[in-house]
């Protein structure tokens, strides 16, 4: 019987950051911030700091918390998807 490679397991998988990403510190508060190419923007985004769009295939940064209480799933599912620009003057 040929062998499984799946997660099998009530937890989550672990969070894997790609290349590129960092850690930065705002307001006090951790954020792991993914830069996204613009080749891999597949599809257009709300940017929370300008509400405008971020279109499909834009290079963004996708922010979320590295130090939220409630874990890191749930951090990675609150993440966001920022225009560069909004990010650096927030």
């Amino acid at each position: 019987m040929p062998r499984r490679n799946r997660f099998h397991s009530d937890e989550p998988p672990p969070l894997r950051i790609g290349g590129g990403a960092r850690e930065e510190e705002r307001g006090g508060r951790s954020w792991h911030v993914q830069p996204i190419s613009a080749a891999q923007a597949l599809k257009p985004y709300r940017c929370p700091g300008c509400g405008g769009v971020v279109p499909e295939g834009v290079a963004h940064l996708v922010v979320w918390r590295a130090d939220g209480v409630l874990g890191d799933q749930a951090d990675l599912e609150a993440r966001r998807h920022w225009h560069t620009a909004c990010w650096r003057v927030s």
